[in-house]
C-alpha cells in the first residue's frame, strides 16, 4: 500500500465529474416546485441562485489552491479554527452525509430501474451498488470517465427537453411578463440553491489532479457556470411550453413538458434519471472515500484508511467501506427522511469553511488563487440563510 493517489484527472473530467454531481436526478422534480414559487420568472430564480452560491464556491476555489488535499474541508476548518477535533467532527458528518445522500440516490435509481427490469428492488440495490463500488476502487480515471459518460447522457437528454420546449407552441399563460413577484421569487431562490450544492465535491480530489492550483478554480467555477445556464434554459422551456399551474402540480414536470411539446411518451427520461442516479451514487462514494482517507491522515484511529492500492492508486479500503454502508443503508434505513437532514449538514459545513476563509485570509493575504474579502462574508450570509431555510423546512 501507499499513501499517495495518483495524479491522473485534468480539467475537462473534473468539470464534467462538477456538473454531474449537481444536475443529478433532482432537476427533474425541483423545476415544478420552482415553477409553483417563481411562475414566469423561474429562469430568473435558477439564475440567482446560482449567483448566491458563486461566493461560497469561490471560496472553495480559492481554499483549494491553499490547500490541494483530499478532505479538504477538513484542512480548511482545520486551519482556520485552529482545531483539529472540530476538522475530525467536520469530516466524519460530511462522509455520514454523503453516504446517507447516496443511499437515497441509490434507493431512486433502483425504483427507476425496477419499473424498466422486472427485478425486485433489493438485488437491484445490491447489483448496482456493487457495480459502482467496484468502478471507484478500480481507479479514479476509469471512475471520472465513466462519470463523464453518465453526464453527458444526462446533459443530453435535458438538452433534448429543452429543444422541444422552445420548439413548441407557446402556453397559454406565455405572456409579456409583470414585474418579478419578487417573494415569490426569493422563495424559489432558496429552494434553487440546493441545486447547486456539489461543488465542493470537487475540490476532494485534489490529490489526483494534475496541476491542482490551476485546476481546481477552473473545475469549480466553469461547473458552477454550466449548471446555471442548463437550469435556466431548462426552466426557460417548461414556462414557455406547459401552463404554469400544471407544471407546479405535477410530480414529473420534464416529462409533463416532452407530452405537451411532442405528444409522445417521455418514458425515456425514466432511463436517464437512472443514469442520473448511477452518477450521483457514484460522485458520493467517490467524495466520502476521498474524505476518509484525508481524516486517516489525521487521525491514528482512521489511519487504516490513509492508504492508497499500489496499482489502481485509490483509497480502495475507505472506498469498500462507504460502498457497503451506503449499499446497507439504501436496503435498511428511512433514507429519504435522512437524506433531508444531509442538506443541513452541509450547509453547516459551507458556514464553516466561509468563517474558516475570513479567517485565513486575515493571517495569510496571498494565495495561488486570491477572491476578494468581502467574498467569504457573502458566502456566510448566503450559507447562513439557507441553513435557516433548510433547518425550517426539514425541522
Amino acid at each position: 500500500m501507499t499513501e499517495v493517489l495518483k495524479r491522473r484527472l485534468g480539467l475537462g473530467l473534473l468539470t464534467a465529474y462538477g456538473v454531474g454531481v449537481m444536475v443529478g436526478a433532482g432537476i427533474y422534480v425541483l423545476v415544478g416546485a420552482v415553477v409553483g414559487q417563481a411562475g414566469l420568472w423561474a429562469p430568473l430564480a435558477f439564475l440567482l441562485a446560482g449567483l448566491v452560491a458563486l461566493p461560497s464556491a469561490l471560496v472553495y476555489a480559492e481554499l483549494a489552491t491553499r490547500m490541494p488535499e483530499a478532505a479538504g474541508e477538513v484542512a480548511f476548518i482545520e486551519r482556520g479554527f485552529a482545531s483539529t477535533a472540530l476538522g475530525l467532527v467536520a469530516g466524519l458528518a460530511i462522509v455520514l452525509a454523503g453516504t446517507i445522500s447516496g443511499a437515497a440516490v441509490l434507493r431512486g435509481g433502483a425504483g427507476y430501474l425496477g419499473a424498466l427490469v422486472p427485478v425486485p428492488e433489493p438485488w437491484l440495490i445490491v447489483a448496482l451498488g456493487l457495480v459502482l463500488v467496484i468502478v471507484a476502487a478500480v481507479g479514479v480515471l476509469e471512475s471520472m470517465v465513466f462519470a463523464a459518460v453518465l453526464t453527458v447522457i444526462e446533459v443530453g437528454g435535458l438538452l433534448a427537453v429543452c429543444a422541444v420546449g422552445l420548439a413548441a407552441g407557446p402556453a397559454a399563460d406565455w405572456t409579456a411578463p409583470a414585474a418579478p413577484d419578487w417573494p415569490g421569487v426569493a422563495a424559489a431562490i432558496s429552494l434553487c440553491f440546493f441545486a447547486f450544492i456539489g461543488f465542493d465535491n470537487i475540490e476532494n480530489m485534489a490529490e489526483e489532479v494534475r496541476d491542482p492550483t490551476r485546476t481546481l478554480p477552473r473545475a469549480i467555477l466553469l461547473a458552477l457556470a454550466v449548471t446555471a445556464v442548463l437550469y435556466g434554459l431548462v426552466s426557460l422551456a417548461a414556462v414557455r411550453a406547459v401552463p404554469h399551474a400544471a407544471l407546479a402540480a405535477s410530480e414529473r414536470p420534464l416529462a409533463l413538458l416532452w407530452e405537451t411539446a411532442t405528444g409522445r411518451s417521455a418514458a425515456f427520461l425514466s432511463a436517464i434519471a437512472v443514469f442520473a442516479a448511477v452518477n450521483g451514487v457514484l460522485a458520493q462514494i467517490v467524495m466520502a472515500a476521498r474524505v476518509l482517507f484525508g481524516l486517516g491522515r489525521r487521525a491514528g484511529w482512521l489511519g487504516a484508511f490513509h492508504h492508497a492500492h499500489p496499482r489502481f492508486g485509490t483509497p480502495v479500503l475507505a472506498t469498500l467501506l462507504v460502498g457497503t454502508a451506503l449499499i446497507g443503508a439504501a436496503l435498511a434505513l428511512p433514507v429519504a427522511a435522512l437524506a433531508e437532514a444531509t442538506a443541513v449538514v452541509l450547509l453547516a459545513v459551507f458556514v464553516l469553511v466561509n468563517i474558516a476563509a475570513i479567517r485565513i485570509k486575515r493571517r495569510s493575504p496571498a494565495a495561488p488563487f486570491r477572491v476578494p474579502g468581502f467574498v467569504p462574508w457573502a458566502g456566510l450570509v448566503a450559507a447562513a440563510l439557507a441553513l435557516v431555510a433548510a433547518g425550517g423546512a426539514f425541522g
